[in-house]
């Protein structure tokens, strides 16, 4: 069969796969890996030219690590914050212990345990991200720290990528010259490539940049030509593709260049996840049945669970820590690049390639799951989470016995802009938040304030209420202001409830449901609540007028 054709035929079959994985809300990849099953050896054998698509591979690989490469700034550890860094590098060490004692408890060698358990560690960023923008979560509490986590891990990814390509030219006799000899190349490499991006790179990507396909030319022989230089100098391409990304991480041209390197990426990478697809070996699958499920089950549910511990002793609420755990409940594309990878090199197995590719399978389309109905699984779990919690939570930091007119819940930078006008109105105000940074904040602002999750009916039957008049809510979050319009009516009847939306839809949603007025552009909302307060005043009649004029905007937004 012609190249050309058997190509052309290997994607037909993975567009078929992908759009009924489409529609069953998976990640594509999964689509790409049955499609290399399939026409691998263990079903139909359609391919023949291995070579041409190891080498189609290897060029996915290499622009993937690049691209990765590209967001792992030299000053990454700070961008992420503390949070995120503890939690990263946290739940790093206790995962691959951890999966290093049941990898060893299963009867794999010394070897075979330490990639296993490196590689079950990491999390997939690529779908962790398409997960959080499909629920709208990436400016979340969660949704940051999980992307700060997700940073840490692929930074660590790349250190374990290097000390592998340390010991892969190693041998027994002479372990230590050998190493030596890696150690001076590597930090040659390393002061080449910092002279270059300091004095040489701004100068040439300035050049290129003001020609599009230049700037594209340029960033792509630079990600391979340092990835063959590593690679002639005894390192990896995986390496050597990382280190110029890094080189170009601080550029100003950085978001430009990923951005048009992501569909050489797509289209390579696919074609790596079907050859990795093809070499399963599934005839003797059963065989590997009982490792495949106690590895998945430990990536599904003991990833997510060190997370919410890790969470729980830094102060997090229960909710955060769970939402932030399940995002590391399935391997990532570098778990099975770091282990194909290992069996190139002859440190693993194929059945190890083989395991691996169908933990990744099930815990991938797993994630997906758990991902869209956390919100119905959370509540049903919320008693079995709290036994997790060695920290116990000091729910409240105001005083009970004292009253307030307004409680805003939520106090990031958009809510902040409501303090100073409360202070102006000679308004008694507390802020609920579930951030234990923004806590500590206004701690040392001496703003009254309550520690917790606004999601929480046993967390808001708590507050003192009583003597409230406005709340207003400054969480985008559908489904929090349904519950907490249903809990406010339902018992205060004469507070007022000012809540946030995302679209009008949701708008008209919530005034279905009581809300007192909606804000449904987030990105002016505090100024807009500002503008009504200064210009209304507090009473519901000001609300009431304003109420029937966003009414009317809404609906000529919607029906017009």
């Amino acid at each position: 069969m012609p190249v050309f054709f058997e190509l052309a035929l290997v994607l037909g079959i993975a567009v078929i796969l992908s759009f009924v994985l489409r529609s069953l809300k998976q990640p594509l990849i999964i689509a790409y890996i049955l499609t290399g099953i399939l026409v691998g050896p263990s079903a139909l054998n359609l391919i023949e030219a291995y070579d041409f698509l190891e080498v189609f591979s290897e060029f996915g690989i290499t622009i993937l690590l690049f691209i990765v490469g590209l967001h792992l700034s030299p000053n990454i550890i700070k961008e992420v914050g503390k949070v995120s860094s503890i939690a990263g590098i946290g739940q790093v060490i206790f995962t691959s212990v951890l999966g290093f004692g049941i990898l060893l408890l299963l009867k794999f060698s010394v070897l075979e345990s330490v990639y296993l358990s490196l590689a079950l560690t990491l999390s997939s960023t690529i779908i962790v991200l398409k997960l959080l923008s499909d629920r709208g979560d990436l400016q979340t509490l969660y949704g940051k720290i999980a992307i700060g986590v997700l940073l840490i891990q692929d930074v660590i990814a790349a250190i374990i990528l290097i000390v592998i390509t340390a010991f892969t030219h190693t041998s027994a006799g002479g372990l230590a010259a050998s190493l030596t000899d890696t150690l001076l190349k590597g930090v040659g490499l390393i002061l080449l490539m910092i002279i270059i991006s300091k004095y040489i790179l701004p100068k040439i990507t300035a050049v290129a940049s003001k020609s599009s396909e230049l700037l594209f030319l340029f960033s792509l022989s630079w990600g391979l030509g340092v990835a063959a230089l590593f690679a002639l100098l005894g390192f990896s391409t995986e390496i050597g593709a990382l280190a110029a990304g890094v080189a170009l991480a601080s550029s100003d041209y950085t978001e430009e260049i990923s951005a048009r390197m992501r569909p050489l990426r797509d289209f390579f990478i696919t074609l790596f996840f079907i050859l990795l697809g093809s070499q399963l070996v599934l005839s003797g699958s059963l065989a590997l049945l009982t490792p495949v499920l106690i590895l998945s089950l430990f990536v599904l549910i003991g990833n997510p669970l060190v997370v919410i511990i890790i969470m729980n002793l830094l102060g997090y609420e229960r909710r955060t820590g769970f939402m932030t755990g399940l995002t590391v409940a399935q391997i990532s594309e570098f778990s099975l690049i770091l282990i194909a990878f290992g069996a190139k090199l002859g440190h693993v197995s194929s059945s190890v390639l083989t395991i691996t590719t169908l933990v990744g399978l099930i815990t991938i389309a797993g994630s997906t799951y758990l991902f869209l109905y956390a919100d119905q699984i959370f509540p049903r779990i919320g008693p079995l989470l709290a036994l997790l919690e060695w920290r116990k939570q000091h729910k409240k930091s105001g005083k009970k016995q004292e009253l307030y007119d307004i409680l805003l819940l939520g106090c990031d930078d958009l809510g902040s802009q409501l303090i100073p006008h409360f202070v102006r109105a000679a308004k008694s105000f507390a802020i609920v938040d579930y951030d234990p940074e923004v806590i500590a904040k206004l701690k040392e602002q001496q703003h009254p304030h309550f520690f917790g999750d606004a999601s929480n009916i046993e967390f808001l039957q708590e507050l003192p209420l009583h003597a409230t008049k406005l709340i207003i809510s400054n969480i985008p979050d559908l489904e929090t202001n349904q519950m907490l319009l249903k809990f406010i009516t339902g018992n205060y009847k004469d507070i007022h409830v000012v809540v946030s939306a995302h679209s009008a839809q949701d708008a008209l949603r919530l005034y279905d449901a009581g809300a007192t007025y909606v804000v449904w552009s987030h990105a002016v909302g505090a100024d807009h609540i500002q503008r009504i307060l200064s210009h209304f005043g507090y009473s519901l009649s000001a609300f009431n007028k304003r109420r029937e004029l966003e009414l009317h905007r809404i609906e000529t937004f919607l029906y017009t």
